[in-house]
């Protein structure tokens, strides 16, 4: 709501049940959308700007558009069971603390892992269960068994195995992702495509949306910096070159830490977990096998990382240390529009 209010603050005037048909990019010195209603029957609207920004999400029609083909996403092989819980779900009064006192806890094992964290100012609590994908071919999203849920996490932490058992109904979501598209523009420099519809992301990093609100604060910026029309295509130009480089590093680090989170039991996982046990109460000087913190204090229940953190050294600093407005203010410093920059990550 924050962000609807802002725009309409400037000015913007939001659409609501319309959905895009088509695309029109061929004159470079105009756009334009054709829209017609959801659902409804109405006729066909042409909408005309001077550019289109493709924020259209993970099955952006403005990436097929601009591609000049069909591009539906792909499976990463794993899937989300997706959890609500209420205070009034839950009985056990360590589990009602656990949700009133708002913590990010994390589980992970053999080709999964649990993340929950509370909500609504520790009145709610949201679990996510990520295991591997056994949706039917085609779909995207179904309910899902909520004891056959229970029976993927037998023999995991039992604060975590009580928490499902509060569970009375669930979602499960197939995860998908996209190929690294060759460019974000059009060769018209009147089409932009940012977010889910050019780089979107495996959760375990919680970088989705953060990523998507940067090219947003990005792309703003170095419009503001045009004084006329003709130099748009290569401001589209600047934020890709800042944009691009750093939203296909997060994704490739997403697909890491899944690595590192599902590993089976073997010689590997052993390895990772003498890392976790090693830096309990110490400084950290190496990639961690959690890009999201490190551990100070120890565990506090078998299978479950949670406590105080420090930051992972090799991954934290350019991934949550990244400030778009410095970036784009140090490349126009660097030149503008006419000097290449390479972007800090």
């Amino acid at each position: 709501m924050a962000l609807v209010k802002r725009a309409q603050g400037l000015g913007v005037n939001i659409v609501l049940g319309q959905k895009v048909v088509a695309l029109d990019t061929s004159d470079s010195s105009r756009a334009r959308i054709f829209t017609e209603p959801v659902g409804l029957s109405g006729s066909r609207v042409e909408h005309v700007a001077d550019l289109i920004v493709g924020a259209d999400g993970l099955w952006s029609r403005c990436r097929e558009f601009l591609l000049g083909q069909k591009d539906p996403p792909l499976p990463t092989g794993d899937l989300a069971y997706r959890i609500v819980l209420t205070l009034d779900q839950i009985q056990d009064p360590k589990l009602r603390e656990m949700v009133s006192n708002p913590a990010v806890h994390f589980w992970i094992g053999p080709g999964a892992h649990v993340v929950s964290y509370s909500i609504r100012g520790g009145t709610m609590f949201n679990i996510v269960l990520l295991v591997p994908d056994d949706l039917p071919e085609n779909v995207a999203r179904q309910k899902g068994s909520v004891e056959e849920m229970r029976k993927l996490f037998v023999g995991w932490d039992p604060v975590l195995t009580q928490f499902l058992e509060c569970v009375d109904t669930v979602d499960k979501w197939r995860l998908m992702h996209r190929r690294e598209l060759q460019s974000w523009i059009n060769d018209q420099g009147n089409l932009v495509m940012i977010g889910d519809s050019c780089h979107p992301m495996l959760p375990y990093l919680a970088q989705g949306a953060n990523s998507s609100i940067e090219d947003g604060a990005v792309l703003g910026r170095v419009l503001g910096h045009i004084t006329t029309r003709s130099q748009l295509p290569s401001a589209l130009r600047l934020f890709q070159q800042l944009r691009k480089k750093r939203g296909e590093a997060i994704v490739k680090q997403t697909f890491k830490q899944r690595d590192w989170f599902h590993m089976p039991d073997g010689e590997r996982q052993e390895q990772r977990d003498q890392v976790f046990m090693k830096y309990l109460g110490r400084e950290v000087d190496c990639e961690f096998p959690s890009a999201w913190y490190a551990l100070i204090d120890g565990p506090k229940h078998c299978n479950e990382l949670t406590g105080q953190y420090r930051s992972c050294p090799e991954v934290q600093p350019w991934l949550y240390g990244y400030d778009a407005e410095k970036e784009v203010e140090a490349a126009i410093a660097k030149g503008g529009f006419d000097v290449g920059y390479e972007s800090s990550r």
